[in-house]
């Protein structure tokens, strides 16, 4: 199997619906593509001590980062028989409400679509080193915790 290209993954500030959609709508061409999967990652409005979270602020040891989303995708490549891969994460601050990750997978057949995409989220959550600092109306912020 050929290596396949490194992708910039960061988007600065929030994943518009506009930008899921044009990628989604790219895809009617690939007519190998019998199924997709995705996940969407929205910031929550969370309550934390008496706190609402108004926004996350994303940040990271970029290339670090785009280095670990490489080596995932790769092994998810690896791993199931994928037409092809998407993952973008914010960087910057994204509001409650708004999106924070998008991973798109494409494949023959829909079991495969299902278990790469969950696969590719769960590691991102547990390997990337990607910090959220959880800002609050009150402008105070903590460093988010990730949970399953």
């Amino acid at each position: 199997m050929k290596e396949k290209k490194k992708h910039k993954v960061f988007v600065d500030g929030p994943i518009s619906p506009s930008f899921i959609g044009e990628s989604i709508a790219k895809h009617t061409t690939k007519t190998t593509i019998g199924a997709h999967d995705i996940f969407l990652g929205q910031v929550r409005a969370d309550e934390i001590d008496g706190r609402v979270v108004k926004a996350i602020n994303y940040s990271c040891y970029e290339e670090m980062a785009e280095d670990k989303f490489y080596e995932i995708r790769e092994a998810i490549f690896a791993k199931y028989d994928l037409t092809c891969m998407h993952i973008y994460h914010s960087r910057g601050e994204v509001k409650a409400g708004e999106i924070c990750l998008f991973v798109f997978v494409s494949s023959r057949h829909r079991k495969m679509a299902f278990e790469a995409c969950r696969e590719v989220v769960e590691e991102i959550k547990k390997n990337v080193p990607i910090w959220g600092q959880e800002l609050f109306e009150d402008n105070s912020f903590v460093w988010k915790e990730n949970k399953n």
